[in-house]
């Protein structure tokens, strides 16, 4: 498997970065479709619409969100195994929308990935 990154979607692209994939379950703000290029929207891949409002940012919640998001992916082996097939093939970028970039859903998916 190759280089696993995470960068904020409203962040400039470093060059020759790699595939880049949104995983967040809502679009960005402000990010039309085209600022994305080819990069595929693995809505799928995101924590649930439950987990996300539960979690809501807090970082005081950060482990518990990890646990259980950890767990939605266990349970997910289809979208997992896509990001995987995608990383077989070279560097991926996982973008995220969160402004928190040490607790957010991409960080905890890359993790995941590099086990």
């Amino acid at each position: 498997m190759h280089r696993i990154s995470i960068r904020r979607v409203y962040e400039p692209a470093a060059e020759n970065e790699g595939r880049t994939v949104l995983v967040d379950r809502l679009w960005p703000r402000g990010i039309s479709h085209a600022e994305l290029g080819d990069a595929p929207w693995l809505k799928d891949i995101a924590p649930s619409e439950d987990l996300r409002h539960w979690f809501a940012h807090d970082p005081a919640k950060w482990p518990e969100f990890r646990r259980r998001y950890t767990a939605e992916l266990d349970a997910n082996p289809q979208a997992v195994a896509e990001l995987r097939r995608l990383a077989a093939q070279g560097p991926l970028v996982l973008l995220y929308a969160a402004r928190d970039e040490q607790h957010n859903n991409a960080v905890v998916l890359r993790d995941y990935l590099g086990q």
